[in-house]
């Protein structure tokens, strides 16, 4: 009697998500809505906006088909590589972030590497990335940038770090790209402007794909001359010196 080949294992999708309250399929492809119908095991960061976010797309889903790990700061490490198991039995598996892209700025990037080291399948799918939306929309040099995620919260460590970015974006040519935490938005900004060269161009790109988008760029010089408000609102930094 031939024995029955093993089954295949299951895909790893990497889903992007929306990055703010839009109406998913303006911002969403459908090959996303397709592949959440056909899913039913998923990691997540936080399993209530995984699932108000999968409701959304596709509502007529069983809520109760839906089994959800979560992969966050309050993880226990040791158990995520059982995480994968299902797609070492056939299954396939959803990796959700809170907002955008996973594995970017994103906790999920782990679960993508143990994935290549079980020999899943690891299948990303197309949707919006506030850091390349942003880059994209900045008029600075797309050929060579950095993302450096946050910056330091001590004062003297914050100042060091913005005047070694700014020297990295000078000697090398290089847009550099930052975050920060949105409700200390304001106070990057006052940071921006008291720190960096005049002729420093700075990037302001906030509720990237939202009604509310605004995404700007100007010299220091002129940033001094502007008040605005970013309390609370993601928002991505690119900075690029030239001369």
């Amino acid at each position: 009697m031939e024995s029955k080949p093993l089954d295949p294992k299951g895909k790893l999708y990497l889903i992007p998500t929306r990055l703010g309250d839009d109406v998913p399929l303006e911002v969403l492809p459908i090959s996303i809505k397709k592949v959440l119908e056909q899913v039913n095991h998923y990691i997540v960061e936080n399993e209530k906006p995984a699932r108000r976010f999968i409701k959304k797309v596709s509502p007529s889903k069983s809520q109760r088909s839906l089994i959800i790990h979560t992969v966050n700061k309050y993880t226990d490490a040791t158990e995520i590589p059982t995480y994968l198991n299902p797609c070492l039995n056939g299954q396939s598996i959803g990796l959700l972030s809170d907002a955008g892209c996973p594995g970017i700025a994103d906790p999920g990037a782990e679960v993508v590497r143990l994935a290549h080291e079980k020999g899943i399948q690891v299948t990303p799918l197309v949707g919006p990335s506030s850091i390349l939306l942003a880059m994209m929309s900045s008029g600075m040099n797309g050929q060579s940038f950095s993302f450096n995620g946050y910056l330091p919260i001590d004062k003297n460590e914050r100042k060091a770090t913005i005047k070694n970015l700014e020297k990295n974006s000078l000697e090398k040519n290089q847009s550099q790209i930052f975050i920060e935490t949105p409700y200390r938005n304001d106070k990057m900004l006052d940071d921006l402007k008291s720190i960096l060269h005049p002729s420093t161009r700075l990037c302001i790109a906030s509720d990237i794909t939202l009604t509310t988008e605004y995404i700007v760029t100007k010299t220091i010089e002129d940033w001094k001359n502007e008040e605005i408000e970013l309390h609370k609102k993601p928002t991505i930094f690119i900075i690029q010196r030239d001369y």
